[in-house]
């Protein structure tokens, strides 16, 4: 149900770096004027579902009772399929009791005091595998409760079984990571406008319809409606006929991205308008994330399908959403082996001579026969929700061996009694022992920072043969790399023609002085998506006036406040706050900073970033004492945050406490021993201790 379960980490960085001269990139002259005039085309206005059934009588038909039909619903004896007679439920020795009264749906649990109370369901979220329920609260929020029903058992449970949460965490489920307004909504209604007020913290959320209905992905229809109105014979002819987004005629890419919004992990821009223009306008899908992907790409935590379709080598080959799912239904289009049968000739893959297992075990079909079972396996999230990888890859029990990551052979059900190496061997029976090189293995040794990973690194981000999230992947690891073979993989990224590997690129960017920043930077103020030039205006944002021409001062106005928009939409999120105090620092208001900072805190007490940035804010002002605090409460917070314990040595050095600020950077540099700076300031800290003792020793 969440848009982003870990929200808090989903931090917006600028980080200023680069150097070499950029021309501008042709594709950058290019910008449309459909995204030029974009803001004055759209006059369509949403109309619901009942204008378009008329004369789409089938694909509404089919629409009906599909995840999107079902995505929402009011609470009502129809949509609610939980066991609301009285069921008690016990997690963690809390009992929740289900029960109806005057008609409502009620559940007794642990409110956000500690105390139990009653709290009445005004909404259903899903219907399969497992339905949540949403409760009101002050404010106009809508919280989704973290004990859900299991359609298939029949049965309650915990959406946390194995994790202590008490009222206070930011998990409780009514607290903000299970909020419906800021973390789930977008997705699951249509027309939906936050409409969250930071001053009071409160929202006034609305939708034009409360699931995701026709207009969700076909955008406004009220154009389309006026146009199919007219007689037949004197229609004006538009290609378009007047809808505002292209379903049909389009590309197989242009089709994954008008899924992607709803199905990709993301930091969301502002509200989605449903006009279906490029991805990177409205959102910042995310990267092979540590904690989102497996070194070698396959999925670990929700990532809900685009990044790992783009990773496969059926998206590189125009292999789109519709080519396996009705898109109105959303129901697979052939069952089994059929539907790889499509593109795969089944007297080559549906084979024992390919796949190597039975057709029948015990007179069923085998597992090991179906082409998914090997190239899309599953795993279960929210305890119960089976989702497959969609990154299609062969199966490889030797990057398992090399990197620890999953594999099709030893997944449940399978082969998950047998040792790794028994998969492996017969992998090399079957298949022989050569094996392709597979970009994983360049991911993993970033991700451990190895020495020598850099050159490799720079070699796949640069490579256009390789998926662009792989490669933008690839760029952001370099961040941890500095050096000239980063530097030149950045500028390079600068110029790429690949969104995702521009944005990742003005991430990370190196410069060796203000000017060859704003020659680096500067272009891409003028950039068609918008992700990519708000980062490039927050880079450039205190570049002196004279340092840019008229139109990219001008540029530079319009994107700083579409970035300042775009935070403020998120304000409800630690990030937010965050990216808007950097963005005052950088601009040289400490005021501004503070308050933001504050506030990020506010949301979030473990969002760390926000303490350690506050802190030097607070440090430039004297006010060390309070940098100490909030530099202090990130390592009680979490002891592994070494950055903090280095800031925290520093600080203690500048305030001559230099046994104390001894043993922070010893620390640090346990924790972090590539780090030069690390290194240096401890070696002269205890330089300096040395020559007290030898001074007080002589005396």
């Amino acid at each position: 149900m969440r848009a982003d379960p870990l929200a808090r980490w989903k931090v917006v960085g600028v980080v200023a770096t680069a150097v070499i001269v950029l021309s501008v990139p042709v594709w950058l002259l290019r910008r449309s004027s459909a995204v030029a005039d974009a803001a004055t085309e759209r006059t369509a206005t949403f109309v619901g579902r009942e204008a378009c059934r008329p004369c789409h009588e089938q694909a509404f038909a089919s629409w009906q009772g599909s995840d999107h039909d079902l995505a929402m619903d009011v609470a009502s004896e129809a949509s609610v399929l939980g066991d609301f007679s009285g069921a008690v439920f016990v997690s963690k020795g809390i009992s929740s009791r289900f029960f109806r009264r005057d008609g409502k749906f009620v559940v007794t649990t642990q409110g956000p005091d500690g105390a139990m109370a009653d709290f009445e369901i005004s909404h259903v979220f899903g219907h399969d595998p497992l339905q949540q329920y949403l409760v009101p609260f002050p404010g106009g929020r809508l919280q989704c409760l973290t004990i859900a029903w299991d359609r298939d058992r029949g049965e309650w449970f915990d959406l946390y079984p194995d994790r202590e949460i008490p009222p206070s965490d930011w998990l409780h489920w009514t607290r903000a990571a299970q909020n419906w307004n800021g973390m789930c909504a977008e997705c699951h209604s249509t027309n939906l406008e936050k409409n969250y007020d930071p001053g009071t913290g409160s929202y006034a959320t609305t939708w034009s319809e409360i699931d995701v209905s026709c207009e969700a992905c076909h955008g406004p229809g009220s154009e389309h409606v006026a146009w199919a109105a007219i007689p037949p014979m004197a229609r004006p002819a538009r290609g378009d006929y007047g809808l505002a987004v292209a379903t049909g005629g389009i590309s197989s890419a242009r089709q994954v991205e008008l899924c992607a919004p709803c199905h990709s992990r993301r930091t969301e821009l502002g509200d989605y308008d449903h006009t279906g223009e490029a991805l990177l306008d409205h959102q910042r899908p995310a990267v092979l994330d540590q904690h989102l992907y497996h070194a070698d790409g396959q999925i670990l935590d929700e990532v809900y399908v685009w990044g790992s379709f783009t990773q496969s080598k059926m998206y590189a080959n125009d292999v789109r959403c519709s080519d396996c799912h009705d898109v109105h239904s959303l129901r697979l289009k052939l069952d089994g082996n059929d539907l790889c049968g499509q593109c795969h000739r089944a007297d080559v893959y549906d084979t024992a001579e390919h796949h190597f297992h039975k057709k029948l075990v015990d007179g069923r079909p085998s597992d090991g026969a179906r082409c998914v079972k090997c190239h899309m396996p599953e795993q279960a999230y929210m305890v119960i929700d089976e989702r497959a990888d969609h990154s299609l890859r062969i199966p490889r029990p030797d990057l398992s061996a090399r990197l620890g990551t999953p594999n099709a052979c030893s997944q449940a059900g399978c082969h998950a009694d047998r040792p790794l190496a028994w998969s492996v061997d017969a992998f090399s029976r079957w298949y022989g022992q050569a094996r392709k090189p597979h970009y994983g293995t360049t991911l993993a040794a970033g991700r451990e920072g190895r020495p020598g990973a850099a050159e490799e690194l720079a070699r796949l981000a640069g490579d256009p043969l390789y998926p662009a999230i792989v490669r933008a992947t690839a760029l952001s690891l370099l961040g941890g790399y500095p050096g000239e073979t980063a530097t030149r993989a950045f500028t390079a990224g600068l110029a790429d023609p690949e969104g995702l590997l521009r944005l990742t690129a003005v991430d990370h960017v190196v410069a060796g002085s203000p000017e060859e920043l704003v020659e680096l930077v500067s272009p891409l103020l003028l950039d068609p998506l918008r992700a990519v030039r708000m980062q490039a205006a927050v880079l450039l944002a205190d570049a002196p006036e004279p340092m840019l021409q008229p139109y990219q001062l001008e540029a530079r106005t319009v994107a700083l406040a579409e970035y300042e928009r775009a935070m403020a939409h998120s304000l409800d999120f630690a990030f937010a706050g965050h990216n808007l105090g950097n963005l005052a620092a950088r601009r040289g208001d400490a005021a501004a900073a503070e308050r933001f900072y504050r506030g990020a805190i506010a949301i979030d007490d473990l969002f760390f970033p926000a303490k350690a940035n506050l802190a030097v804010v607070l440090n430039a002002q004297g006010r060390n004492d309070e940098a100490e605090a909030l530099l202090r409460s990130i390592l009680a917070g979490d002891p592994e945050q070494h950055e903090a314990a280095y800031s925290l040595g520093l600080l203690l050095a500048e305030m001559g406490r230099y046994g104390e600020a001894e043993a922070l950077l010893a620390r640090a540099a346990d924790g972090m021993p590539g780090h030069a700076g690390v290194q240096r300031n401890l070696a002269a800290v205890r330089e300096y201790l040395g020559r007290l003792g030898a001074s007080s020793g002589g005396r």
